[in-house]
């Protein structure tokens, strides 16, 4: 057998022995089962010099480089990782590898994320599952900076977003994981959403920051239909600073539109904050609706317990406030016995609007009247008001003279409407009246029984 050449291994050091130049000829291989830390056992090469005047096996350089680089990799640390991520560019951008130079036998974890890729439905909850290991953390951000909140499932593997994806949108999904044998690693994914193709939009009452009283529902009034009714109840949420008992209802507008209201079961007690949160960015609203794309937040307080009470028959109005009568003052209703009678039931004050112009046209009167009228107080969007009528006042606390409004002098007027809210109930009774107040005309959803009410609220 022929000597092989002499070959030297330069700068290559071992279990701090430096090799310069070791000959092949003096030189054995041999492998040692050694602890881990872990109390396993790990293979390692081991390298010794043979005694002289000893034979020494001539081994291949190529085995002998093997046996060198062994040990290497089996000490390499699994503490410092490197992270897997899948980005917008990728056009899957489903799931990532997150690995972190795992030890022998710790594979690394793989993140899925639904939904995946470009143009994906909206309207659904974002799913990241962990696949080999657990997740430790995971964030959901649009290109607007909002995240979507979530939680991990108890056995750590699953996390699920509690609201919904919007349309028209970019995610970025990180996840922070944890393998099977401790390694910690992370992972980015990325897709985007499909925009609407038609956009819902709400008109809400009362506004932000404001005082109302004490028989004011919450009101949403829709430009489109909304079909899936009990998917958008689900996202509006009332919270109240006293607990106070309440449901939602739908009904028809008096504009033909679709709206819900929520009122309480009795009316509100003074004092209490209300909020609203209306998450519905991210909700279909069915067909022919279109989705939200945005949420809706109001808050305000209720104020002083007032009532008013309108006796149609006795031709006079009494301002009741926290049980004590301010003031009675003489009034003249809608005239009797055709359609200029007034609405009789509870009717809430919408709005306090000054001097305004009422034509009788404008609610199917003919030419009756057309005139400015001051301390214009909306009862029902079907045009009944409480005013000043100083042209009727030979009639006030006599009879019902009027177009179907309540009438009272200038001076009572200016008191009354400085006293009155928006929100405060008009409790009307009279024998001849046009009806009971709709709930859709105006908020006369106090001419509903709490059960009657309660029905319907499309969750239940």
């Amino acid at each position: 057998m022929s000597r092989p050449p002499h070959t030297s291994l330069s700068h290559t050091s071992l279990s701090r022995t430096s090799l310069s130049r070791t000959s092949l000829s003096h030189t054995s291989l041999s492998r040692t089962s050694l602890p881990g830390t872990d109390g396993s056992r790990t293979d390692r090469s081991r390298i010794s010099l043979a005694r002289p005047g000893r034979s020494a096996a001539r081994l291949p350089v190529a085995l002998l480089a093997a046996a060198l680089l062994a040990p290497l990799a089996a000490c390499s640390s699994g503490t410092t990782g490197t992270t897997g991520t899948s980005g917008a560019g990728d056009a899957k951008g489903t799931s990532a590898s997150a690995t972190a130079s795992p030890g022998a036998g710790d594979r690394p974890v793989t993140v899925a994320v639904t939904p995946a890729g470009n143009q994906v439905p909206a309207g659904g909850p974002v799913r990241v599952t962990a696949i080999g290991g657990t997740l430790t953390s995971v964030t959901v951000t649009a290109a607007d900076g909002r995240t979507l909140p979530g939680e991990v499932a108890a056995d750590g593997r699953t996390w699920t977003s509690g609201r919904k994806t919007a349309p028209g949108a970019a995610y970025e999904v990180r996840t922070a994981t944890r393998s099977a044998g401790g390694t910690a690693g992370s992972s980015t994914a990325a897709f985007t959403t499909a925009p609407a193709g038609k956009v819902n939009k709400v008109d809400w009452r009362p506004g932000g920051a404001t005082t109302v009283g004490i028989a004011q529902p919450i009101s949403l009034v829709f430009d489109h239909p909304v079909r899936n009714r009990a998917e958008v109840e689900k996202q509006l949420k009332v919270t109240t600073s006293n607990g106070t008992e309440g449901s939602w209802g739908w009904l028809r507008d008096w504009s033909g539109r679709d709206r819900v209201d929520w009122r309480p079961r009795t009316y509100w007690k003074p004092g209490t904050r209300v909020t609203l949160e209306a998450e519905l960015n991210g909700t279909d609203s069915g067909p022919d609706g279109g989705w939200f794309v945005r949420d809706y937040r109001t808050a305000f307080t209720i104020g002083a317990g007032q009532v008013v009470k309108v006796d149609l028959d006795r031709h006079r109005l009494s301002l009741v406030r926290d049980g004590k009568t301010l003031r009675r003052i003489p009034v003249s209703g809608g005239t009797p016995g055709g359609d200029k009678r007034s609405w009789r039931g509870t009717a809430v004050l919408m709005a306090k609007e000054g001097t305004i112009n009422m034509n009788s046209e404008t609610v199917g009167l003919g030419n009756a009247y057309d005139k400015m009228v001051d301390h214009s107080m909306r009862l029902t969007w079907s045009g009944m008001y409480a005013h000043a009528a100083p042209w009727n006042a030979r009639f006030f606390g006599r009879s019902n003279q009027s177009s179907g409004c309540i009438g009272m002098s200038d001076a009572d007027a200016a008191w009354f409407y400085a006293q009155v809210r928006p929100g405060d109930p008009f409790e009307i009774t009279g024998r001849d009246t046009k009806g009971v107040v709709a709930p859709g005309n105006g908020f006369g959803a106090w001419n509903l029984s709490w059960a009657e009410w309660q029905k319907k609220s499309a969750l239940r």
